[in-house]
Formats: C-alpha cells, structure tokens, sequence
C-alpha cells in the first residue's frame, strides 16, 4: 500500500512538472499549456488545445487555426496571419516584427518591452497564445 501511495503522488508530481505556465509581465500566472496542448486559463478552465499536428482548437473543440511545420500561422479560414520564425521572431500577416520568443521564455511586443513569460512552452504555441489572440 505505501508503495502504491508513493507511485501516486511521484506521478501526480511529473503531471503537475509536465504543465506549462503562461505568465503575465508581472509574472501572474495567466494561463498554462498542458503536455498533451490543452490551453487553460488562470482559472484552470479549458479555453482550448494546440495539437499535436498544430491545429489550434477553442474550448467547444471546433478549429479556429492553425501552426504549420514551418511557423505559420494560419486563422480559421485558413488564411496566414503570421509567421514564428525559428528564432523566436514573431511576424504579422505584413511581415512586419511584432515580438519575440526568447529562448528563456520571456515574451516581447515590438517595441521590446516585456508583455509574458513562457519558460519551456514551445515558441509557436507561447506566439499563438499571446500575439495571435486564440485564447482571448
């Protein structure tokens, strides 16, 4: 019985480990990604999933988007409204720079002013989330 007690609260650790926290520029917890994409808020509500094949879907399931293998960005209608280079670079639908991804997660807008943090969440999924307004 201890043992089985051990196991679960070791795997209840690496799922809690396994979520990825998105935080605000005062570095309030706003949101997370879980491992296998689904979105939540601040409230641990679901406001939706980032696939695994780069879908993007709201919290009714119904696709709103899209995250090509090659950083685009794509709207519902499957028209490109951006692009995430590998970089970080975040690019509008004009090609113009509107942020970056750091590497140690930090979020900034254009103007290089930090707007969030995303430590270990995916450079893509962290743009969709806080350039791209999936989960508003």
């Amino acid at each position: 019985m201890r043992k089985l007690l051990l196991l679960i609260t070791f795997l209840g650790c690496c799922i809690f480990l396994n979520a990825q926290d998105l935080r605000n520029s005062n570095n309030a917890l706003i949101g997370k990604i879980e491992s296998d994409g689904t979105v939540r808020n601040s409230n641990n509500a679901k406001i939706g999933k980032i696939e695994k094949d780069g879908t993007i879907r709201n919290a009714n399931n119904a696709s709103i988007g899209k995250i090509e293998s090659d950083g685009t960005v794509r709207n519902a209608n499957n028209a490109s409204i951006g692009k995430v280079e590998s970089d970080g670079t975040v690019r509008n639908s004009n090609n113009a720079r509107i942020g970056n991804v750091e590497k140690d997660g930090t979020i900034r807008n254009s103007n290089n002013a930090t707007i969030g943090y995303a430590k270990d969440v995916p450079k893509a999924s962290a743009a969709a989330y806080f350039f791209f307004n999936f989960f508003e």
